[in-house]
């Protein structure tokens, strides 16, 4: 079971909250909330959305990892191979037809929340709902701010973590793995992240960064 969030923490989430709660709809709401594995991603989305809904508005959560190609197009690179993690992970023409685009200007809000199943490899479609107007749609994962997804969001969050930190989490929470960044097993996913941070540069195009070092303490740097 998930702790209740500190009194620092709450106090961060009803400040972003209001800040959401304050952007003019178009006739949504776009926030992203991006990181690498273990930043804390999928958490803090959670508590957004729920802080959101007590304000009294109607919240869309969902995430890009509902949005995976097939294991054999996503290792068609190779298992541990950091180009073909970062390129071929995600099916984004999916991603934005299905969840991103019925939210965007001019879109009719009838969307799916994911397409796909990565634990057992198969189609998995959400049936479509219709989004009411005004309604917030919160995606939290990774690569949200690639070149192919630029103009998506509304708002966006980038949560800043120690690469260690981020590993030592994944292995709390998976049960398996290393958390030495230098680890050969890690070598996919570490490196995979540095290429999308330097080529699309998150942290520069979010709305805010959040250091999420400290689960207890978030401290908004911008």
């Amino acid at each position: 079971m998930q702790r209740p969030a500190s009194s620092a923490r709450q106090a961060l989430l009803q400040q972003l909250a209001a800040e959401v709660d304050a952007l003019p709809t178009d006739p949504y709401v776009r926030i992203g909330i991006d990181g690498v594995d273990g930043a804390g991603k999928s958490v803090l989305a959670a508590e957004l959305t729920t802080a959101l809904r007590a304000r009294g508005r109607t919240v869309v959560h969902a995430s890009i990892d509902g949005f995976h190609h097939p294991r054999a197009l996503r290792h068609a690179r190779g298992p541990r191979d950091p180009e073909g993690f970062y390129r071929d992970s995600y099916n984004l023409a999916a991603f934005q037809e299905q969840l991103l685009a019925p939210f965007a200007p001019g879109g009719y809000g009838r969307h799916r929340t994911h397409v796909f199943d990565a634990r057992t490899d198969t189609a998995n479609i959400a049936e479509q709902q219709q989004a009411a107007l005004g309604t917030i749609l919160v995606v939290d994962g990774i690569f949200l701010r690639r070149p192919e997804l630029r103009g998506r969001w509304t708002w966006s969050l980038w949560l800043q973590v120690d690469r260690a930190t981020t590993l030592q989490r994944c292995v709390a929470r998976d049960g398996s793995g290393s958390p030495d960044p230098a680890d050969a097993s890690n070598r996919r996913y570490v490196e995979g992240q540095q290429l999308y941070v330097r080529e699309a540069a998150p942290q520069q195009r979010a709305t805010h960064v959040i250091d999420n070092n400290d689960l207890t303490r978030p401290i908004l740097l911008r």
